[in-house]
């Protein structure tokens, strides 16, 4: 049975990752770099979901690693929020927003199944997911 070895081969880290890099593209430009709350915000929550999977994968046991996943899901939906305020001051059109949005979502959806394999337990006790699981 194949399992993840790392944090860097989960899906959802990568994910993460890749909206961590486009946020700081978006924030990087006219008229949207000259909001620096806003870009400090937006761009914490992104950076907390991908560092959570992470300290979650290093964690001690799976219900650490769980809690870990909770706190990266819940910054997620921090970051949708900041989305929605980033689209409402037009720092990002409304495709782009949709799009970041679309992301965000699903990587909520794969980290809610996460934590429940997690909570549920492993069959080995290991925190190592097995790869037919969508994160």
């Amino acid at each position: 049975m194949p399992t993840v070895n790392k944090f860097e081969d989960l899906r959802v880290w990568k994910t993460a990752r890749e909206i961590v890099n486009e946020i700081y593209t978006i924030t990087k430009r006219a008229p949207f770099s000259k909001d620096f709350v806003l870009i400090d915000q937006i761009r914490r929550a992104a950076i907390s979901v991908m560092s959570n999977i992470a300290e979650g994968f290093e964690s001690a046991s799976d219900k650490k690693f769980a809690n870990y996943v909770n706190i990266a899901k819940a910054s997620a939906g921090e970051c949708r929020s900041q989305v929605y305020v980033s689209i409402d001051q037009g720092y990002i059109s409304q495709q782009k927003g949709n799009e970041l949005l679309n992301r965000l979502i699903s990587i909520s959806r794969q980290l809610s199944k996460l934590e429940t394999y997690l909570r549920n337990g492993s069959s080995d006790g290991t925190n190592e997911p097995e790869t037919k699981y969508d994160f």
